[in-house]
């Protein structure tokens, strides 16, 4: 393989993950990617002696890191109502989001089996999460759905809920029936495989 050909691949491989930014749910994944694909590209151009192009990706990359750190910096208020499962605001947002529920939790139509409680994460009175479960009165609170909508998901909301059940006096929460596509995030707060069970203390 050529230097010509290494620096071709080097350009379509910039141009792919720049693309591919473009895919994210996640604002701020979108950022990284965005920016790292950017920089590649801005390299490339200087290789190949497109400077027009190198200034306009070294430009995008600087944009992105300042977004990112405002992003990052930005504290997010937040608020948690508790709900009863048959609400009918509460249905009409399970309704809405029904398709991308089932995504992550493709049980979700029997998960509402046994569940007596719900909470409601709201960012500025805009719904950003909800959690069906179930009080077993020991002190811990069974998840049967921990769902938050595309553009809150970087654990902020998860972090927040389960701040407030702290302090509502429960001690630990466990998933039973997490579905994989969840694992990774339940890994992400703090939760631990027990016997098939994710749980978690508080």
């Amino acid at each position: 393989m050529d230097t010509h050909m290494v620096i071709e691949m080097v350009g379509y491989f910039a141009s792919l993950l720049v693309l591919v930014s473009f895919l994210m749910s996640s604002v701020i994944k979108l950022r990284i990617v965005n920016s790292v694909g950017s920089f590649i590209f801005a390299v490339y151009a200087v290789i190949i002696r497109s400077y027009p192009t190198a200034l306009m990706n070294f430009c995008l990359v600087g944009i992105n890191i300042y977004y990112l750190h405002k992003l990052l910096k930005s504290t997010r208020r937040y608020a948690v109502t508790a709900e009863e499962p048959g609400n009918a605001s509460l249905q009409y947002f399970l309704d809405y989001y029904k398709e991308d529920i089932r995504k992550y939790f493709p049980s979700y139509d029997s998960v509402s089996a046994g569940v007596d409680t719900a909470y409601v994460v709201w960012h500025d009175a805009v719904p950003a999460g909800v959690t069906l479960g179930r009080d077993t009165r020991d002190g811990n609170f069974e998840i049967a759905l921990d769902y938050t909508t595309p553009q809150y998901r970087d654990c902020s909301v998860g972090k927040y809920l389960y701040a407030q059940l702290a302090a509502q006096g429960f001690s630990g929460l466990s998933f039973p029936d997490a579905p994989g596509s969840h694992v990774d995030y339940l890994r992400k707060v703090g939760f631990v495989e027990e016997n098939g069970i994710y749980r978690k203390k508080l």
